[in-house]
């Protein structure tokens, strides 16, 4: 029974840690208990836990509660184990500086799209999804980079397996739709996310091979539609995807070339 509490606790835990990392402006220790329907005595006890081990931080002037330094430093563990963060960091660089738009590396975690590096624009008004922030698949200009890489029927299972959740009106809502637009990735070069996940926000991504012919992640460009307009994505596609080739190359990593696949997608 003691063990059971325990798992329960840590759950619990775990779960306001996870609130705690979405909300910038910090949450009032009520409204942490509602949203996650524990008791406040409860929710301040396990708050108070992860404050003492440095997860949690409370700000007694505003009695907010906000994710700890802890919380970083186990978060950027996560990023060091994934050997391409670092190498990344100069071609993120590089597309931010030419294309003044936010720069950012992605993988797929879970069936959902999760960003793991970042280096922002510089423009007072800019497109800003965290590192640490999941996105369906479906809606990310990153997500579907890496599934240009699958073949059709995987992109099938996948969308069998987690459906399609549309975030806006500009989401696509049916698997043929998704299998048109990521032929039309391959075929260029880079996906775009079209407001897809925010309206206002366009993204374009392209894939990161591995040494063994794997997609690793993705890198992309996302900004304001008004920036971001028609007339500008070609040529910021190119450098998108020509940065994906070179840190492709500085990871020794190569696109497939298969019988059935003899013009791989390639950046």
């Amino acid at each position: 029974m003691a063990q059971t509490e325990g798992v329960q606790s840590v759950a619990r835990a775990l779960t306001l840690l996870k609130m705690l990392s979405q909300a910038d402006d910090g949450m009032r220790v009520s409204d942490i208990a509602r949203s996650s329907g524990l008791a406040v005595s409860t929710a301040h006890r396990l708050l108070t836990t992860l404050e003492m081990h440095g997860f949690a931080q409370f700000e007694p002037d505003t009695a907010l509660w906000h994710v700890g330094r802890e919380a970083f430093a186990v978060g950027a563990a996560f990023g060091r184990r994934r050997n391409f963060v670092a190498p990344a960091l100069p071609f993120l660089r590089r597309l931010r500086d030419v294309t003044r738009e936010t720069a950012n590396l992605g993988i797929l975690d879970h069936d959902q799209l999760v960003t793991i590096s970042q280096v922002e624009s510089r423009e007072i008004m800019r497109a800003i999804s965290p590192p640490g922030g999941r996105v369906p698949v479906f809606c990310s200009g990153m997500g579907k980079a890496i599934l240009a890489t699958w073949e059709d029927a995987d992109i099938r299972a996948l969308a069998s397996r987690v459906g399609m959740p549309a975030m806006t009106s500009k989401s696509l809502r049916t698997v043929d739709d998704a299998l048109a637009d990521i032929a039309l990735t391959r075929s260029r070069g880079y996906a775009i996310d079209d407001e897809e996940h925010v309206i206002g926000l366009r993204c374009i991504a392209a894939v990161v091979w591995s040494a063994q012919a794997e997609a690793a992640c993705a890198i992309s460009v996302s900004g304001l539609t008004a920036r971001l307009t028609d007339d500008r994505i070609d040529a910021i596609g190119l450098h998108v995807a020509q940065a994906a080739q070179e840190l492709t190359d500085t990871l020794g990593g190569r696109a497939p070339v298969t019988p059935s696949n003899p013009a791989p997608y390639d950046p």
